[in-house]
């Protein structure tokens, strides 16, 4: 067996750091040597910088005061990490990784491993910080570390101390699984999104997206920042597969369904949505899904026939947009303007498109009324309203008010007598009469002063109507009837 130098021994004999000393003592080194099979090779190293060769005849491995592991010694991310939850006593976990040890003040001897007294870890930090170094192994000799980079010598603890401080830092210097990890619990701990984030992006560049997803699975925090900034960022893509890997498989198929927004071919949009009708979707989205696919098929057969179309219509009104992508709504007016009156088996016929998507009664009336009124089709519009009762007699009736119906055939410059016919359908007497005022329905507002025996209204009225006009006369006339027993 090879002696160390006796420089050497004079040096760890004289040192006032007792943490353990080279000497002769048989008994004392094989207990060293069992010790280093325990902990499946430990390694010290001598930080004498000026000597090149160590001693390894002998089967003692090294590790460098500057803490960076020359072999394997690492603590279990997941053991540490549930000792953390449960908050029960613990010692080392049993090594599994191989992580990056904080270079500050972080110098592991043998003896002082397993001398210290084992204690529960408090958080990541502290189980690798300078604190846990003084508590695991106390009075290390300090390592000779002043000419190195500052920055790349910090714990994980500093790094996010300094990151928050907006001073210089490096993430690139935690290359183990451990140390990112640990990392990434510092940065949730000061509840920072923004270094939550610039942590994450560090992992995601670092990491396989599979161990990723396995990590973020038991970190809500950062699983929820994640997600956030892979949507800012439009990747659909990993968005999808990180969903799929968390078991949300219908937050999967609605991400997966939204990539339809990227694709300009439509050709190519309905073949993407028809790959998309077997995704594991909700029942409603399934349905919203099913009827966007119909349409978009829908509409590229309307546009391949409106396109060369020369209807008569098609020259009076041309076509100011495509129908292609236009909302159901949109497509049914498109169709009640264009194609109003076609056969129900046609694609662009109305009732097609009412039957196909489910349009109620209430919303088809109220759409094909303006694009018919739009057309000054006043007998399109009576059709909409006609129906007839068992005895065969025809009566108008609306599933919307009168009112409304009113108000649309206004907007579209309908004459007088259209309006007044359907403002006299209004079964409120007040609403009638003010609707009636609004739009100036003279033999309306009349008509209902008259019935109302109101003749002060009716002289205000008069007031505001040009002399010998028909509607002045009618009030003059009134007004001169005996007959009427008028109540003011």
């Amino acid at each position: 067996m090879s002696r160390a130098k006796p420089e050497d021994d004079e040096y760890w004999n004289s040192s006032k750091f007792k943490a353990f000393t080279f000497d002769d003592d048989d008994d004392e080194f094989s207990r060293l040597k069992e010790s280093k099979r325990a902990v499946n090779s430990i390694l010290v190293d001598d930080d004498d910088d000026d000597e090149e060769e160590e001693e390894e005849e002998d089967g003692v491995e090294r590790v460098s005061w500057s803490g960076e592991p020359v072999g394997s010694i690492s603590w279990s991310v997941k053991e540490t990490a549930s000792s953390i939850r449960s908050g029960s006593e613990q010692s080392f976990p049993k090594i599994d990784t191989t992580p990056s040890l904080s270079k500050q003040g972080s110098g592991y001897s043998l003896s002082s491993l397993f001398k210290a007294k084992s204690k529960p870890f408090q958080s990541f930090s502290e189980s690798f910080s300078d604190t846990a170094v003084r508590t695991y192994a106390p009075e290390l000799r300090k390592p000779k570390s002043d000419g190195k980079d500052f920055v790349s010598d910090l714990s994980p603890e500093e790094t996010v101390r300094r990151m928050q401080k907006g001073r210089a830092f490096s993430l690139e210097k935690f290359r183990s699984l451990q140390d990112k990890l640990l990392l990434l619990y510092e940065a949730v701990a000061v509840y920072d999104g923004n270094l939550i984030t610039a942590v994450l992006i560090y992992l995601k560049k670092s990491l396989s997206k599979e161990i990723l997803f396995r990590e973020l699975m038991a970190r809500d925090v950062a699983l929820r920042h994640y997600v956030h900034y892979l949507k800012e960022m439009g990747e659909q893509k990993l968005l999808v597969e990180l969903m799929k890997a968390l078991g949300r498989t219908e937050d999967m198929a609605l991400m997966q369904y939204k990539e339809h927004l990227n694709i300009k071919d439509e050709g190519q949009r309905r073949d993407f949505l028809k790959s998309c009708l077997g995704l594991p979707f909700s029942q409603d989205d399934a349905t919203h899904v099913q009827d966007h696919y119909t349409l978009l098929e829908r509409h590229i057969i309307i546009e391949a026939s409106d396109k060369k179309a020369d209807a008569e219509i098609f020259k009076k009104f041309p076509r100011k947009a495509s129908i292609l992508n236009m909302p159901i709504i949109t497509t049914l007016y498109y169709s009640c303007f264009y194609h109003y009156g076609e056969s129900e088996g046609t694609y662009s016929s109305p009732a097609n498109i009412r039957k196909t998507f489910r349009i109620s009664e209430k919303q088809y009336i109220l759409t094909a009324l303006g694009a018919r009124a739009k057309l000054k089709s006043w007998f399109d519009v009576d059709s909409l309203f006609n129906t007839k009762n068992w005895l065969g007699y025809t009566k108008k009736r609306s599933p919307v008010g009168f009112h409304r119906v009113v108000d649309i055939l206004q907007k579209n410059s309908a004459p007088v007598n259209v309006l007044q016919e359907y403002v006299n359908l209004i079964d409120n007497p007040e609403l009638k009469l003010s609707v009636a005022l609004k739009y100036k329905c003279h033999d309306i507002v009349i008509n209902t002063y008259r019935d109302l025996k109101d003749r002060q209204e009716l002289v205000v009225y008069r007031e505001k109507l040009e002399r010998d006009s028909p509607e002045y006369r009618k009030i003059q006339e009134l007004l001169n009837n005996v007959q009427i027993r008028w109540k003011n």
